[in-house]
């Protein structure tokens, strides 16, 4: 178990630029198998995730080449066999599930383990991704401790719709849509920033999908698929964070943004606590001309709203993050999880620093913000926003705190420590067996 140790109070100042969103680059990661052709990806972040993703191919028998300095990938799936009664599935890293479907195209067969599981945000079924993977002709039946999936011949277009718009199921759905011979079509689709890098990969791999970016897509499947290189974006989850360290530090963070298109609702969002965001020359930054400060609605006694949901909603990952703006700012808000039933059972800890957090119910909660806060030693979930939000109070309270079991961040950003000390943040990792 690894914690942060934290000493408080400074305002952070200086210029970061964000790693990659590991929900856009393990996806693609997967997606790899596909093609035969060597490819080249730039930007590759250096977490835990994408480092068992690396160990399974090279298990396989793919050349996997990667340089942490530079962040560049080299990969050829040439050579690559899968045994199921051998090879194993990455566990407990949810993106495993996507590698089913190349697997499925390339061999025939895929082994997925019964604990694949990512973090603890609640029940996360695998049932939408089993009917994907039946939609298309695969077989599917529980062996000893794992589940196995196999095809026919081929796998056969379909006209699919989600009972809800699950990132990893539409990438699911894309990646099997692509190795069916015809045109595939999916309706209630994701469509968050990292569904449109994916497919952006996609189809430079040479598939042609329309309606990237909305809630319905149409694969064109079966065609031989290429090689290539693909840069990554910054990870607007780590753009966001690192403007609420800057606010709630009081300080002035600018952060690399070649995006800013994803921001308006992310931007009104931290208006609601009196932080203005701008974006200028690929570069962002928040601003409070003062301290924190809920806004009140016109709507007499109603609340402000925080309301996260599936893009484009304001994303639920990052509602954590705004519940540590609420903590400190003076006045008080409601935040909403739309998605996930487990996902606000860590606002608890959140007492121990003498925040006023009450909780309405398994998806709602209120802060009464503005109270005195002391640094406290809290325990946090196996949820990297979470932990980054626990570490956020900590940070903007003067005197040393203690983020435990604070690991799920290596799961997403490489250098966060470092980038921290950069601006200015007395911190360091301990790690305890």
């Amino acid at each position: 178990m690894s914690n942060l140790i934290v000493h408080g109070g400074t305002p952070l100042r200086g210029r970061i630029t964000p790693s990659a969103n590991k929900n856009a680059v393990l996806p693609v990661l997967c997606a790899t198998l596909l093609t035969r052709e060597p490819l080249r990806l730039f930007g590759v972040p250096d977490i835990t995730d994408v480092r068992k993703i690396l160990d399974i191919f090279r298990s396989l028998g793919s050349d996997a080449q990667m340089d942490h300095t530079t962040g560049t990938l080299d990969l050829h799936h040439r050579d690559t066999a899968f045994d199921p009664a051998r090879d194993r599935l990455p566990e407990e890293m949810r993106s495993s599930i996507m590698l089913v479907p190349p697997l499925l195209a390339r061999f025939g067969v895929a082994r997925l383990e019964d604990n694949v599981k990512g973090c603890t945000l609640g029940v996360r079924e695998i049932d939408p991704h089993v009917e994907v993977f039946r939609r298309f002709g695969g077989e599917v039946e529980r062996a000893s401790g794992s589940l196995l999936v196999r095809r026919g011949e081929r796998l056969s277009p379909v006209a699919h719709w989600l009972d809800y718009a699950s990132v990893t199921t539409t990438e699911n759905f894309v990646l099997c849509a692509a190795a069916a011979d015809g045109i595939s079509t999916l309706t209630n689709a994701a469509s968050e920033p990292h569904v449109q890098e994916f497919c952006r990969f996609m189809t430079m791999l040479g598939v042609r999908i329309e309606g990237i970016g909305t809630s319905r897509l149409t694969v064109h499947g079966g065609a031989a698929l290429g090689g290539g290189e693909f840069r990554f974006d910054e990870d607007f989850h780590e753009i966001t964070t690192f403007l609420a360290l800057g606010a709630i530090t009081g300080g002035d963070v600018v952060v690399r943004n070649s995006a800013p298109a994803n921001f308006p609702l992310i931007d009104r969002t931290f208006a609601k606590f009196g932080v203005t965001v701008t974006h200028e020359d690929g570069w962002s930054r928040a601003s409070a001309s003062g301290p924190l400060q809920v806004q009140t609605p016109f709507t007499s006694n109603v609340l402000t709203k925080v309301e996260a949901a599936p893009w484009p909603y304001f994303p639920v990952d990052l509602l954590p993050i705004f519940i540590a703006l609420g903590v400190r700012a003076q006045g008080n808000a409601m935040f909403w999880n739309k998605v996930y039933d487990g996902a606000l059972g860590w606002t608890g800890e959140l007492s121990k620093f003498g925040a006023h957090v009450f909780s309405s119910d398994p998806h709602r909660l209120i802060t009464f913000g503005g109270s005195p806060l002391t640094p406290a030693v809290v325990e946090s979930p196996y949820i990297i926003r979470v932990a980054i939000a626990l570490f956020m109070v900590a940070a903007s309270i003067e005197g040393r705190s203690e983020i435990r079991n604070a690991t799920p961040i290596r799961r997403a950003h490489p250098r966060f420590v470092e980038n921290l000390r950069s601006l200015g943040v007395q911190v360091e990792w301990t790690s305890e067996e």
